[in-house]
């Protein structure tokens, strides 16, 4: 996370304003920024305050349902952007979301075997 938020940030900037919807009522840059933070945040979280983890991997996993619409916006309005290029691509994409939300949710301990003590 705190990779991908630094990347939104700089280098992907550009890259992930393609993921901003065009009805969402902020502009694009800010948006991408903002998500970046957030990112950075929940990722610096997730490590630096291990008890914390359960709540961390609920909010990472409800931002990344928040995002979801941003990726239906990639796809609904054909826009290219890491190397997502045709609508078949976008739409493989689609279907990896609910697998980060599950993998927030494990590294949280909300799903997968329950701890005993």
């Amino acid at each position: 996370m705190v990779g991908a938020g630094i990347s939104h940030l700089t280098v992907a900037r550009e890259e992930f304003r393609a993921q901003v919807p065009s009805w969402f009522p902020v502009d694009e840059d800010t948006t991408v920024l903002a998500s970046g933070v957030v990112e950075v945040a929940l990722g610096a979280a997730f490590v630096a305050l291990p008890r914390r983890r359960r709540l961390i991997g609920t909010v990472l996993g409800a931002f990344y349902v928040g995002v979801f619409p941003g990726n239906l916006a990639q796809y609904s309005e054909h826009r290219d952007a890491f190397g997502l290029d045709t609508d078949q691509k976008r739409l493989v994409r689609l279907f990896f979301q609910p697998v980060l939300v599950a993998a927030a949710l494990y590294g949280g301990g909300r799903l997968g075997a329950r701890d005993s003590s």
